[in-house]
């Protein structure tokens, strides 16, 4: 009986392995898209710490409303749903399609915390940076997204170069 079971947990690893599409992670790696994930996060907290500052809006991450109306009330949401990620991150176990969301999260605040900063520097750099961190909101989406579920390569790399563009934008922005 144990013998037919241990058929059986091979054939579905097999088969798990075998549902995977072209250009995905296999099982096994993920602390290593963890790694990524988490980095992509951080990344995209940081730039929305620092649109913050540009913007002239320093918040409290834990003065959330329901529904933010005011700079101080939206940099304090975006600040709170960044936190709220890398927190997530940080514990249980790697799961890649949750991870990868985390990730999107992040990058979702970061695309606020940019809309504030974009409209106190309204100047083309600060053009450039909303459209790299909407870019890059986008990619991680899309890494997280039912084709991706956080461990399609080629998504994941698309995500990261995405970032890598938000955060040279932000920069040349002045938002640091």
């Amino acid at each position: 009986m144990s013998e037919s079971h241990g058929d059986a947990s091979q054939q579905g690893a097999l088969q798990d392995r075998a549902t995977l599409s072209p250009g995905t992670a296999v099982p096994g790696t993920e602390e290593a898209l963890r790694k990524r994930h988490t980095a992509r996060a951080r990344s995209a907290a940081d730039r929305t710490r620092a649109a913050c500052r540009a913007a002239g809006v320093e918040a409290d991450p834990e003065a959330v409303i329901a529904v933010p109306t005011e700079a101080a009330a939206k940099a304090a949401n975006a600040l709170r749903l960044s936190a709220d990620a890398l927190a997530a991150l940080a514990k249980g176990a790697p799961d890649p399609a949750a991870d990868a969301r985390q990730a999107r999260n992040a990058a979702a605040a970061s695309v606020l915390a940019a809309q504030m900063a974009q409209s106190h520097g309204a100047d083309a750099l600060a053009d450039a940076a909303y459209q790299a961190a909407l870019k890059a909101s986008q990619a991680a989406g899309t890494a997280a997204g039912r084709d991706g579920m956080g461990r399609n390569e080629a998504l994941n790399a698309e995500a990261e170069t995405a970032e890598a563009a938000a955060v040279a934008a932000a920069e040349a922005a002045g938002w640091r």
